[in-house]
């Protein structure tokens, strides 16, 4: 049920809206056909479990009332804490936890597997879905090739020799999707479900420092390694509590085409993903929401704003006191969106760098951020309706 806090705001909002409409006759504007409702939605895994389906259609059902504000690794550590259990930089300054957690799984799939910090992961997974929060993962893979971190580009035969039946790469990537199986396949809140997770792999494809970004892939090869890795995650190991999210970084004014770069088909993609790093310019990121918005509603497919945020929550040096207002809420509101995930806040205690790009306690923002987090259109955890139950009037195929 949605928190009364935030019912309050929302008469206000609705009349100020109204007023400025009606301020000018010339200025009411046209009213315009409601677009059909739709009850409907295919997912890439017909098997999918109740909750995994369930959470699918909350995306859907969200964005007609707002978005869910979103945080990388906001459980696991902040700007000043690292790995203190019920901590989050979010719920530091505002008194609640982000709607949405994001982590990496890069770590759990590849050579560093053994990783203690692993056990972390899982754990924050837990205590978020165990709140009703939403999941989401990327994977900043290795380079299966050279050895390389996710950056290394130096190859344009990765993809080539991962889709090689039988060579050694081949091989060792199909062991990286093995890891990632068993791990979402044990990965169970405590009412003993599995927890479903929006999984965005091979993300930021449309630029060029992935190796299996575009300078590193043709069409067919990136099209072609994303319908393996569903193939093998949902028809060979049998998971089936994963959304599949497509996420190219977009951070200029772009067309429809680039939101759909090398896209694998419809069967293959249930959430349009978009990791934007425009700067400090909210018209580029509100004219590419409403193409993202549209473009949603046209496939049927949930969308949302994957990674996103200004290192530093600077400009020029100067902390940008209003960012939360002007630059997330403003270009929010109208829009048809699920969720807007920020990327992480480095555990830095001594402050010495700014690699940082959502609140933390003591930041200058922090009085934009709880106008935003007061609006009725942002979501946070305790904003949620039962995101692993199914809504009303939808149906999955």
């Amino acid at each position: 049920m949605r928190n009364i806090r935030k019912e309050k705001y929302l008469l206000p909002a609705l009349l100020m809206l109204f007023m400025s409409y009606c301020s000018k006759v010339d200025d009411v504007p046209e009213m315009k056909e409601e677009e059909p409702e739709v009850n409907e939605l295919n997912i890439v895994d017909k098997n999918a479990t109740v909750e995994t389906k369930a959470l699918y259609a909350n995306l859907w059902t969200i964005q007609s009332k707002g978005f869910m504000f979103g945080h990388h690794d906001d459980l696991w550590y902040g700007r000043k804490w690292y790995n203190e259990a019920g901590r989050s930089d979010t719920k530091d300054v505002c008194g609640d936890y982000p709607a949405v957690f994001s982590f990496d799984v890069g770590e759990i799939m590849d050579d560093r597997h053994e990783s203690a910090e692993n056990q972390i992961r899982r754990r924050v997974a837990i205590e978020a879905y165990d709140r009703g929060e939403v999941l989401t993962a990327c994977a900043h893979l290795n380079n299966p090739l050279t050895g390389g971190d996710s950056w290394d580009n130096s190859s344009n035969q990765v993809v080539k020799e991962i889709l090689k039946e039988g060579s050694e790469t081949h091989v060792k990537f199909k062991m990286w999707l093995d890891r990632f199986a068993d791990f979402a396949l044990n990965l169970k809140g405590t009412d003993g479900k599995l927890i479903p997770i929006i999984f965005r792999p091979y993300h930021e494809h449309t630029q060029n420092w992935s190796w299996w970004g575009r300078s590193c892939t043709t069409q067919s090869e990136f099209t072609d390694l994303w319908k393996f890795t569903v193939n093998y995650l949902r028809n060979v190991k049998g998971v089936h509590n994963l959304i599949y999210a497509i996420s190219p970084q977009i951070d200029s004014v772009q067309g429809r085409d680039n939101f759909l770069f090398r896209w694998p088909g419809d069967d293959y993609v249930d959430f349009l993903g978009m990791d934007a790093y425009h700067g400090l310019n909210p018209v580029t990121l509100t004219t590419n929401l409403n193409t993202l918005s549209k473009l949603s509603k046209e496939l049927k497919k949930p969308c949302g704003v994957t990674e996103t945020g200004v290192e530093g929550i600077q400009r020029n040096g100067v902390p940008e006191k209003d960012y939360w207002t002007q630059q997330i809420l403003t270009p929010a509101t109208g829009q048809f969106i699920s969720l807007i995930v920020m990327w992480r806040n480095e555990y830095d205690p001594s402050e010495n760098g700014k690699h940082f790009y959502s609140v933390f306690k003591g930041h200058q923002s922090e009085s934009s951020f709880l106008e935003m987090y007061s609006s009725p259109l942002s979501f946070f955890s305790g904003d949620l309706p039962d995101m692993y139950r199914m809504p009303e009037n939808i149906t999955i195929k």
